[in-house]
């Protein structure tokens, strides 16, 4: 009787991890959240890794700007400048934090907390021809189930803001001096 009610236990452990785990996969699995008839995690591999553009900050969030290296070298030649506009291939992500405070260095300092979202520019003058030339995503991030939902549909949810900076090939954001 001990025998078969351990047997049951370990069963029921078995598939309560094998469905924890199952659970576990699916979250971890960004690259398959796209925007309805738009942009994806996927088309923005290996973004955790690209250099700083810039950094920027509103009211208790900060926003960190990566570029890709083709947007790097872009911005490295100046652009936007003159009317250029940039490459095809150069991608942005901007990675926004709600803001805490952190005084562990002696002075108290405003530091990234807890991740609120992620948006993405990807250039492609044919394919997004009708925003500019500029295809955006923005995913929102839920910290309780550690996943990402996307706003809006298609890649031109961005565009109307961006067309401020229209003079600046749709791009708010300069790479400053280091």
């Amino acid at each position: 009787m001990r025998q078969i009610h351990l047997m049951r236990s370990l069963a029921g452990g078995a598939l309560l991890l094998a469905g924890l785990g199952g659970i576990a996969l699916a979250q971890q699995d960004k690259n398959s959240v796209r925007t309805p008839n738009g942009l994806g995690f996927a088309d923005f591999q290996g973004y955790e890794g690209w250099q700083v553009v810039s950094v920027s900050a509103t009211p208790g969030v900060i926003d960190v700007i990566v570029g890709n290296p083709a947007m790097i070298a872009a911005y490295k030649t100046g652009l936007p400048a003159e009317g250029r506009k940039f490459p095809d291939g150069v991608k942005m992500a901007k990675i926004h934090w709600i803001t805490a405070q952190n005084s562990e260095g002696g002075s108290p300092a405003t530091v990234p907390s807890a991740l609120r979202d992620i948006d993405f520019m990807m250039r492609d003058a044919t394919r997004f021809a009708a925003s500019g030339g500029w295809g955006y995503a923005q995913f929102n991030y839920d910290a309780a189930k550690d996943s990402f939902t996307p706003l809006g549909t298609g890649s031109a949810c961005g565009f109307a803001c961006h067309t401020k900076v229209v003079a600046k090939d749709y791009v708010f954001t300069h790479f400053p001096k280091r």
